[in-house]
């Protein structure tokens, strides 16, 4: 046994890293599978995540294979839902992993854990002491404010692994030549990119705010482009924020780009104004400046990883980062609507290399 206990690196020949959650969270845990690569070259490394989340690693070069969980199999019927299920399990279990990191809490992910084979289990620290001991190697908890990129490389250290800050990178592969004409002459002019919504509204900025924002840079000449996500919810906030508006200069795109077309938007920007979601993630991955408005989220575990061009938004209040959806669970966040329009004009400014751009 080594210190630390660390397995031996000589027997690893094929890896899982499993992380069933959203679009960002799988982002955030690519320094995993760049640092698994460099200290194990010769292994092959298979990530398991929801199938929503494919474009996120579909290009990334330190993935060797990529395994989708369907989640709308719940929707099915009984029947069809063992036999989902079931064919899912047994393709792990085939496979014979070596090792299995599971950076996702949830039985589902603790089950494919177990039917793996792996001599080697890693997973997070839980309350559940019954389930910590069906890992031959936990990651502690550490109970202090930290980025989640680090609880992620936790993982890694906890088997010997220790990636220098350098290679600590997060990493976004995507088709840089987008087929809509569209989108590649939009990345001759100079536009602001505004991503306002988020799939949980409580982490949003109030769309009247988003409208004066729009306004006010439409009055400085600002060409604006609009994303969101592809939900109804998302979609119908942007429409909110549309009804009062009527300028040339905005591009409203909200609901109609793929994920590789928001990553070339957000590269290809001036700056980008979002929320604490995925858009302000890629921003990372990029280095772009990019102001993010954080309300009951923390802007220490989730903010900008090596960016030295994001301004993360806050208003100082007592009770945040709270956690909870709105304010005593109301899905409105005071924290948020306290944010002036103001506020993020300033820091737009402070963040662009020439202070004159969003200047009258």
């Amino acid at each position: 046994m080594t210190y630390g206990n660390y397995p031996s690196h000589d027997n690893i020949k094929k890896i899982l890293v499993i992380k069933l959650r959203h679009l960002g969270d799988v982002l955030l845990t690519t320094p995993v599978f760049s640092s698994i690569k460099k200290a194990l070259p010769l292994a092959t490394v298979d990530v398991l995540i929801n199938k929503e989340a494919f474009p996120v690693l579909a290009n990334n070069p330190y993935v060797d294979n990529i395994l989708l969980f369907d989640r709308e199999f719940k929707s099915r019927s009984l029947f069809f839902k063992l036999k989902y299920e079931f064919a899912f399990y047994y393709s792990v279990w085939k496979k014979k992993y070596d090792l299995v990191i599971n950076l996702t809490d949830g039985d589902r992910a603790l089950l494919i854990t177990k039917l793996s084979r792996a001599q080697t289990l890693v997973g997070m620290q839980t309350d559940n002491k019954k389930t910590n001991k069906k890992y031959t190697h936990l990651v502690k908890k550490c109970h202090l404010d930290r980025h989640v990129v680090e609880k992620n490389l936790d993982a890694i250290r906890r088997i010997g692994i220790f990636p220098e800050y350098k290679d600590r990178n997060l990493d976004f592969f995507y088709q840089q030549s987008p087929k809509d004409s569209l989108l590649l002459n939009l990345a001759k002019e100079e536009f602001i990119l505004i991503h306002p919504t988020s799939r949980w509204r409580f982490k949003c900025w109030p769309e009247k705010k988003v409208t004066q924002l729009i306004k006010r840079l439409c009055d400085m000449n600002k060409k604006i482009v609009i994303t969101s996500g592809p939900s109804t919810n998302e979609k119908a906030m942007i429409c909110k924020v549309m009804d009062s508006i009527s300028n040339a200069n905005i591009l409203n795109l909200s609901g109609k780009t793929s994920i590789d077309d928001l990553a070339y938007l957000i590269h290809k920007c001036r700056a980008l104004v979002c929320v604490d979601s995925f858009p302000f993630h890629i921003a990372s991955c990029f280095k772009k400046p990019v102001c993010a408005l954080f309300g009951p989220t923390s802007d220490l575990t989730w903010g900008a990883w090596k960016n030295p061009n994001a301004e993360i938004i806050t208003y100082n209040i007592s009770c945040r980062p709270c956690f909870l959806d709105g304010c005593g669970g109301s899905k409105v966040s005071d924290c948020l609507h306290q944010i002036t329009v103001d506020r993020v004009i300033n820091n737009l400014n402070r963040i662009l290399e020439n202070q004159a751009f969003l200047k009258n």
